[in-house]
């Protein structure tokens, strides 16, 4: 199945910009002590960390923002989410990608929109973790300009023009 390969590699890019903005945080001294930027960067992988989850029919535990002391906890914590969250979409099947996938927040969105929400597959949710993290990091690196730093080039296209790099993750150990 041509889509779950695309899938894959939406991930594969978000891994890869994830990392990239990890590391334009860490170079700007400043940037850790705005709220706002610590929560951006902890929605983000939140959600990471949610349908993996939801693929398994499994709890959804996710860390609180205040269980952070610091970049580096949240940092250690978005890797091991990277990691498992790509462990776990090369194990998808094509069958399992087209099951229904149960997203318990979705009684919220009924709520806002007037009625219950129109069924998504397993693949569709992968595509909503890459699109979702894309949209929330563009926001981290508005917030990072807004702040004084530099927010790094992380475009889709930019990362198969760099020839699909893997994420740089070993820049930001130790």
């Amino acid at each position: 199945m041509q889509l779950l390969e695309t899938a894959r590699d939406l991930l594969a890019h978000a891994a890869w910009a994830d990392a990239e903005v990890w590391i334009a945080v860490r170079a700007f001294p400043d940037a850790w002590s705005d709220t706002t930027l610590r929560e951006k960067l902890h929605h983000i992988h939140i959600v990471q960390y949610a349908f993996p989850a939801i693929w398994d029919h499994g709890p959804i535990d996710v860390a609180p923002l205040e269980s952070f002391a610091d970049a580096e906890a949240m940092f250690a914590w978005a890797r091991a989410g990277h990691d498992a969250l790509a462990a776990r979409a090369t194990s998808v099947t094509e069958s399992e990608a087209a099951t229904p996938a149960s997203v318990p927040w979705s009684k919220l969105l009924a709520e806002r929109i007037g009625r219950d929400p129109a069924p998504v597959t397993v693949f569709e949710t992968m595509l909503q973790v890459a699109s979702h993290s894309t949209y929330h990091r563009g926001q981290v690196n508005t917030r990072l300009r807004e702040l004084g730093g530099k927010p790094p080039l992380a475009d889709y296209i930019a990362w198969i023009w760099l020839g699909r790099p893997a994420a740089r993750w070993e820049l930001l150990d130790g």
